[in-house]
């Protein structure tokens, strides 16, 4: 059974709960991460969600998202997440967004409930797709993501198109973006292994 950590609204841990039985109409608040893969061009691995996921299937959003394990840390997570879904090896992971959190709620009532700190990572390479989790891939420039979400030209994930507008308010280009220290994660995604 994976587990996903709860949190509190000031970022405490509160306790665990399994990932397969967490999300619902009543989601409880957890912690998870959103991860922005770039390669050396400064293009940006967009990826559509496999059609079976419980929550926005079929949707296309930032490149890679998850869970972290109880204990885990949080970069830790990302590259196992990148090397799980994507079969890619991060060169360097960088937070971003320390405190981002979303709500969102599907049609059908399932509901996203995550403070979801959000990384810029760079990773070389081919993606080779788990089509349990990742049903497409496109590389493009951040340009053209910004645009998208502006204008309403592709169906993106909620919590995508939330933090778009948060980290253009960083800085245009995704390099000049500032990398946030541990510090200034919340609590409980400053968990060290063994808690």
């Amino acid at each position: 059974m994976e587990e996903v950590v709860l949190v509190d609204d000031d970022g405490n841990r509160v306790g665990t709960a399994d990932k397969a039985t967490v999300h619902h109409r009543d989601t409880p608040l957890h912690l998870a991460f959103s991860a922005y893969v770039f390669d050396r061009r400064g293009e940006l691995l967009l990826t559509r969600r496999a059609t079976a996921k419980r929550t926005w299937p079929g949707t296309w959003t930032n490149s890679c998202c998850g869970h972290p394990l109880p204990g885990e840390p949080l970069p830790d997570a990302v590259a196992r997440r990148l090397k799980d879904e994507l079969g890619l090896t991060a060169t360097a992971i960088d937070l971003v967004l320390p405190r981002f959190r979303y709500r969102a709620a599907m049609p059908n009532g399932i509901v996203e409930n995550e403070l979801c700190p959000v990384y810029r990572v760079t990773a070389d390479g081919v993606p080779a797709l788990e089509p349990a989790e990742v049903a497409d891939a496109a590389w493009v420039s951040w340009e053209t993501l910004v645009t998208a979400v502006r204008d309403g030209g592709l169906v993106i994930s909620p919590w995508c198109r939330e933090q778009v507008a948060e980290l253009r308010d960083l800085a245009d280009d995704p390099r000049d973006w500032r990398a946030a220290g541990p510090a200034e994660l919340p609590a409980a995604a400053r968990a060290t292994p063994g808690r």
